[in-house]
């Protein structure tokens, strides 16, 4: 990394429509950043549908175990087996996501350094931490949760 400082306002000798490319080009990094959010939401969303619907299915047939007039005619197992393969799913899910979206955000603010240490961009907006990010560990972790609750 270049210890230079950012460009903050466009070089003098530059046409209005040559600017504006920049600026745009620019923007759409920003854009292409939250769309990799966005992505790594939906995978949080459906890794914490599987987590969630296997702890409940869990907890159901738990609970259903526990009354006197209910007989289950199933393995008693298969409640537990089959909620912690969900939840486990849902985990692998998430943790897939995470590292697939760090990996694209790291090449994404790489390439865009290149392009502005090169004078194709400017640079002059910041490129902030990930909070899709922060909240795809925390799900991470109270999936992880589950699984030792219900072991």
């Amino acid at each position: 990394m270049s210890n230079e400082p950012q460009n903050s306002e466009p070089p003098a000798k530059l046409d209005k429509s040559t600017e504006l490319s920049m600026r745009r080009t620019g923007m759409s990094f920003q854009r292409t950043r939250m769309s990799a959010d966005r992505t790594l939401m939906s995978v949080q969303r459906t890794s914490l549908s599987l987590i969630g619907f296997g702890f409940t299915i869990f907890n159901f047939f738990r609970a259903l175990k526990a009354m006197p007039e209910v007989k289950l005619t199933m393995n008693e197992h298969t409640p537990r087996q089959f909620g912690m393969a969900m939840v486990i799913l849902g985990i692998v899910l998430l943790a897939m996501g995470i590292w697939q979206n760090i990996d694209f955000l790291r090449h994404l603010r790489a390439t865009r350094e290149e392009m502005r240490q090169e004078g194709l961009i400017f640079g002059e907006s910041k490129f902030p931490v990930s909070v899709a990010q922060a909240a795809a560990i925390l799900v991470l972790l109270l999936g992880l949760y589950a699984v030792f609750t219900m072991m």
